[in-house]
């Protein structure tokens, strides 16, 4: 619990942050297959880093990569391009023309997020390709047996677990993408608010408006294009961490294994599969534990949630966690729409804060919901 403390100081999302859980994790595979093999005194932490029953971990559930075969992982996006206009000389011109910036701002830099996200993929689809290579020649010299403690294992163990120490590496640049991107998310449904208040500002011509429609229009299909981004990278960050937390428990039972020159239970060495990842599931009638509100002005909601999960996880050691992002009904069908992004997105950020917060991935699912008594969306947190 002291990772949570020591990064609460910080700007939520923020880059330090995310520098302090990633450079934990990373340091949870640092020890080599030789302490592990013959001890170095004390008994070693297990290198599965799971978390101790009823207790948030201080590194638990960090991002990794997917299984990779090679190949280009790119990400591909068409930034919108944001039209420009006349000056009409009034006020609200100018307001237009600074709105008009901001969203021409975040359009050019979707392109960059979505490059920064291939570069990211590739890197991590290489270090998963030479840790697989590593892991899968262990196992086959395994598996027709060998001595006990095999040296040549003991330095294809080293290598596998450089290459998952690589993809750890990986975590703070995937973490730093998404605060990036969600923060350009947020900028963009404000600057869409303040569009649409605009129209009800005196002292404006047709033009002014017929411009405003056309900006409207234009941030509509930029949020529409970034939050596709965000998706993107909340689905690796869940996929990731999946993969890195199984394959370092993967790595302790091979060193067990290596150690006594043959597989445990002549099969896969007690080998970990993904667990899968179930967003959408009814939670029939059960109260959330936190109910998250996102009306403007509303407290940072980060430590009472941190509080909750603590108190939760002291009764139920074993808990999952859905997060379901709801939102309101009445309304146009536009706005209803719009209501259900600005959810979804809010929604994600819960997620990125638990994970942040040491909540295992395979503990987390998200969907969504409306409700009809609701007047402004929110997130509910649900235990099971």
């Amino acid at each position: 619990m002291r990772g949570f403390w020591a990064r609460s100081a910080a700007k939520p999302y923020g880059v330090a942050s995310i520098l302090i859980v990633a450079a934990g994790l990373a340091l949870s595979g640092c020890s080599t297959v030789d302490d592990m093999l013959f001890g170095s005194g004390d008994e070693p932490p297990p290198a599965s880093q799971t978390a101790e029953a009823g207790t948030l971990p201080l590194t638990t559930g960090q991002p990794g990569a997917s299984y990779a075969t090679g190949g280009a992982y790119s990400v591909s996006v068409a930034p919108v391009t944001v039209s420009s206009g006349t000056d009409t000389g009034t006020a609200v011109n100018k307001t237009i023309q600074q709105l008009r910036g901001q969203v021409a701002g975040i359009s050019q830099r979707i392109s960059g997020y979505a490059q920064r996200l291939s570069d990211i993929r590739n890197a991590n689809a290489s270090s998963a390709t030479a840790y697989q290579s590593a892991k899968g020649h262990i196992l086959a010299r395994l598996q027709m047996g060998t001595t006990r403690g095999n040296p040549e294992l003991v330095q294809e163990w080293n290598g596998a677990q450089s290459a998952l120490d690589q993809l750890s590496g990986n975590i703070n640049t995937l973490n730093a993408l998404g605060t990036d991107v969600n923060n350009d998310a947020s900028s963009a449904h404000y600057a869409l608010d303040q569009i649409v208040a605009t129209f009800n500002v005196s002292g404006a011509v047709d033009e002014d408006h017929r411009q405003l429609s056309v900006l409207e229009d234009e941030t509509n299909q930029t949020i529409i294009v970034i939050d596709r981004v965000l998706k993107d990278v909340s689905d690796d960050l869940q996929r990731q961490t999946t993969y890195v937390g199984n394959e370092r428990a993967n790595l302790t039972a091979l060193a067990n294994s290596i150690k006594n020159g043959e597989l445990y239970s002549g099969g896969s060495a007690g080998l970990l599969t993904p667990s899968s990842y179930r967003p959408g599931a009814r939670d029939g009638g059960v109260s959330p534990i936190a109910t998250i509100p996102f009306s403007r002005g509303a407290a940072d909601y980060r430590q009472s949630l941190y509080t909750t999960l603590n108190n939760t996880l002291a009764s139920q050691p074993n808990a999952n966690f859905r997060i379901v992002a709801v939102s309101p009904t009445r309304s146009t069908a536009s706005g209803v729409q719009s209501a259900q992004t600005t959810a979804k997105r809010r929604a994600q950020g819960v997620l990125q804060a638990m994970t942040e917060m040491g909540v295992p991935a395979s503990r987390l699912s998200i969907s969504s919901a409306t409700d009809p008594n609701l007047s402004a969306g929110e997130v509910r947190v649900f235990a099971r």
